[in-house]
């Protein structure tokens, strides 16, 4: 079975923290060369600190100016590129359709879904000139189920599987394989955030909030960063050789987000 990934040039956006930080580090276990670009440069500099082989780009990837300056980086410190990871998004609001603002909508979005747009069109050449190559796109569970008060950020990760699908048959022909990811409820500091802020919105305790949750969850416990990065390396690894235009579920089988 090999899943070694040595010599890998590998690039995560929004890497410094989270699932992102779990793949970066992953995938340099393995073997690969990664770098890393992140919109906080306090995640930034821990990665330094506790990663100091892997090359940091500070980048907020919904600024095309930042996102090409960020690929002339990495052009120069790897020569190329073999696989590119679109993990950069953030949760955008919670709430009602009619209480939610319109640029909070548009910013959803302008991360999401803009900023995937920008990295892939840079990636894109690089990935050809190597010969062939893999992109992995983030997606979410709530990019196959609808989520009640969460819809700009369920709404960009549909849109996230349509561009997934759409650049796997448009670049298979170039041997350039395209998947997206689709975690469930992922551990994590976020995952607490976002469960306060919904018990909030739905007038719930959290521990209420927890309760429901798990109970759509087939294996009742959450994803952990690990379970991710793990199908990442699988995808990038020679075991994953000729799958393409999937969007995989990494979850826990998840069977409804409700209301």
């Amino acid at each position: 079975m090999d899943i070694s990934l040595d010599g890998m040039r590998v690039l995560v956006t929004g890497g410094g923290s989270g699932i992102g930080r779990c793949i970066v580090e992953t995938m340099a276990s393995c073997g690969a060369r990664v770098a890393v670009c992140d919109a906080a440069p306090t995640a930034l500099e821990e990665m330094k600190t506790a990663n100091p082989e892997i090359a940091r780009f500070a980048c907020d990837v919904s600024d095309e100016a930042q996102v090409n300056a960020m690929f002339d980086g990495v052009e120069k410190h790897f020569g190329g590129l073999d696989v590119m990871v679109n993990n950069a998004g953030i949760t955008g609001p919670f709430g009602k359709i009619e209480d939610l603002s319109t640029a909070d909508w548009v910013k959803t979005f302008e991360v999401n879904i803009h900023g995937m747009f920008f990295c892939t069109r840079r990636a894109v050449p690089l990935l050809k000139a190597a010969g062939k190559g893999l992109i992995i796109n983030l997606s979410s569970i709530t990019g196959r189920l609808g989520y009640a008060l969460r819809t700009p950020y369920s709404s960009s990760k549909w849109a996230v599987v349509g561009l997934t699908e759409s650049l796997a048959i448009e670049l298979g022909p170039s041997k350039i394989r395209v998947n997206a990811l689709m975690p469930g409820f992922v551990a994590g500091p976020r995952h607490e955030r976002n469960a306060h802020n919904r018990a909030a919105l739905l007038g719930i305790t959290y521990e209420e909030q927890k309760r429901r949750l798990m109970s759509k969850i087939s294996m009742r416990e959450l994803t952990q960063p690990q379970d991710v990065a793990n199908m990442a390396v699988f995808l990038a690894s020679p075991l994953g050789a000729h799958i393409s235009g999937q969007s995989i579920s990494v979850c826990g089988n998840v069977e409804t987000l409700g209301g």
